[in-house]
């Protein structure tokens, strides 16, 4: 195989596709990626871990088709060092690769074509779904997934997409993040989705979303849900279980509600936060009338306090909450206004973007003994 491609283009695709690909794997196959001819003038570049793979297209003057298998990690790191100029690939004796690129030449240790895996096919008919609020669920939810592997239900986003709309749910089991829409009747023929996102599969969707403008094909079988985004196909083995009953945790006796504006409250938290303890982030809120007190100690460091003004007439309130948890919401949210909806404090309390407009977006967090 030979062909020629723009070091930009290069560059770029790489980028996409070297995110999943693994530094440290036990089958050496899936370090590299595979970059094959499509057509006169199309290349295809795929990286796989065998539970996400991303595929993408696009243009390159292909000299002589084929296929070759090359390190992934490796040659990203060359491309963002190349001059701004053509990259001329070509396949050698025992898998070898040459890269040239003006006076700079490399040859890189390639492996057979039939090594690398093949990519699953789909035979359902994709659904549609407007790329940027996909991305904005995306982003309204992720930080809520767990971080323990052993949580495996709870290591993923359930989605949902039907002829009512669209929702995306996640949880750690101390918080729980819900996003949804309802303006999105593009698919009332389709049978609905639901599907259980690994983590992984949505921080790349992040990026293939970022600045692509219309809309996303998605679909999926027993065991994989696919995205195609613009010439980028995304395929993602789906998570396994039963996800918990999050309506069950939607607090229903939240009778006291105050308004914040979120950037000052998120300032507050921050500040009074780096008094808190290094492994809980443990701080308190004491409600009073018309203000809220947030607070933190530590017995080796000391102790931090803050009010913030507020227009609350109801009982004095203490609660205890993660700190890193609060922040995580109210840095999605950004200048906006907050709603801050509770019962006492014992229960739940729940956080919400005052006036999302087209978004019904919640955040439940259960509280800390304090």
């Amino acid at each position: 195989m030979e062909f020629s491609i723009s070091k930009s283009a290069l560059q770029r695709e790489l980028g996409f596709v070297q995110g999943i690909v693994e530094r440290k794997n036990t089958i050496p196959v899936l370090s590299n990626i595979l970059i094959e001819s499509v057509g006169e003038n199309t290349i295809r570049i795929i990286g796989t871990d065998l539970d996400v793979t991303i595929r993408c297209e696009t243009e390159a003057e292909i000299k002589v088709p084929g296929a070759i298998c090359v390190q992934a990690r490796k040659l990203f790191d060359i491309a963002r060092l190349l001059a701004d100029s053509t990259v001329n690939f070509r396949k050698e004796a025992n898998d070898w690769v040459t890269v040239k690129c003006e006076r700079f030449l490399s040859k890189m240790m390639g492996l057979p074509r039939e090594q690398f895996p093949e990519v699953p096919s789909f035979k359902s008919a994709p659904m549609k779904f407007p790329a940027d609020v996909f991305k904005s669920f995306i982003d309204k939810t992720i930080f809520a997934i767990t971080q323990e592997e052993s949580r495996y239900t709870l290591s993923g986003a359930k989605f949902i997409l039907d002829k009512t709309g669209a929702k995306m749910v996640t949880t750690d089991g101390h918080r729980l993040a819900y996003v949804a829409r309802q303006d999105l009747g593009k698919n009332d023929s389709q049978a609905p989705l639901d599907a259980l996102i690994p983590r992984k599969t949505l921080a790349e969707l992040t990026k293939l979303t970022t600045n692509y403008e219309g809309e996303i094909s998605l679909g999926a079988d027993a065991n994989h849900i696919y995205f195609e985004v613009g010439p980028r196909l995304l395929i993602s083995r789906m998570l396994t279980g039963q996800f918990p009953n999050y309506e069950m945790v939607m607090p229903k006796g939240n009778d006291k509600s105050i308004v914040f504006e979120g950037a000052q409250l998120n300032q507050a938290i921050r500040r009074v936060s780096l008094m808190a303890d290094d492994r809980t982030h443990a701080i308190r809120f004491h409600l009073a009338p018309n203000q809220l007190q947030i607070s933190s100690q530590t017995a080796e460091e000391g102790e931090a306090q803050e009010v913030v003004a507020t227009e609350y007439t109801g009982d004095e309130t203490d609660i205890g909450f993660n700190a890193q948890y609060l922040q995580d919401f109210l840095n999605v949210i950004g200048d906006g206004q907050v709603s801050f909806e509770f019962k006492d404090g014992n229960s739940q309390a729940q956080l919400s973007p005052a006036g999302d407009g087209d978004y019904e977006y919640k955040y439940v967090v259960m509280p800390m003994r304090i």
